[in-house]
């Protein structure tokens, strides 16, 4: 598994070598720091964790600052990979350019938080009549029953909150590794807000 901490730019549009309009994402990825290492001796498994984003040794506690050791600034972003496919150690720097050799690419980021909302903009419904006589429009109709057991069944499909969950979009193909912006271009939207963290990893199905 290879994979890196990013953050969601937004979205734009390029053309291809046909002039074909293609909309992408762009993920800027800072160089990815090696904090530590884990081995199959020593930690029963092989991995490694990696650090994005710096910050001031005067904000972070001793005891999260002990991690990264004298040499390796405070990250505010970690992130282990297991089995990492790369040959990595403590102090390496790792940027986009690790992508440049992959056609496809999964990115994990949590969704948009979209508050409480019905059962037609969270589950799909299709709804009531929307004419002025109907008396049942955008309500999710019966949701328990009468008889035995009386009450509704877990995981009945209700009003609640929306958004704000862990989402992993897959097979994402890449359009451009820009290695001078640390900027990588996928094509189609990805989940998060701009300036979101997100973790782009080596597509499992492609």
């Amino acid at each position: 598994m290879v994979g890196l901490i990013g953050r969601k730019v937004g979205m734009t549009q390029v053309f291809d070598e046909k002039g074909v309009l293609i909309p992408v994402t762009v993920i800027h990825i800072e160089d990815n720091v090696v904090v530590q290492k884990r081995v199959a001796d020593k930690n029963g498994y092989d991995a490694v964790v990696l650090g994005s984003v710096d910050r001031k040794k005067s904000r972070v506690t001793k005891p999260y600052a002990g991690q990264f050791g004298d040499k390796i600034t405070p990250k505010r972003f970690l992130l282990e990979i297991r089995d990492f496919e790369r040959d990595a150690n403590v102090g390496d720097t790792l940027g986009v350019e690790l992508l440049s050799d992959m056609d496809f690419v999964d990115v994990r980021g949590v969704s948009k938080g979209k508050g409480f909302q019905g059962v037609m903009k969270r589950h799909g419904f299709h709804g009531g009549p929307g004419a002025h006589g109907a008396k049942f429009h955008r309500e999710n109709g019966s949701t328990g029953m009468n008889t035995f057991p009386g009450h509704s069944l877990p995981g009945t499909r209700m009003p609640g909150r929306m958004g704000g969950d862990r989402t992993t979009v897959q097979s994402l193909r890449i359009i451009r590794v820009d290695a001078a912006n640390k900027a990588l271009l996928v094509k189609g939207a990805i989940p998060g807000t701009r300036e979101s963290l997100v973790v782009v990893t080596k597509a499992k199905k492609r």
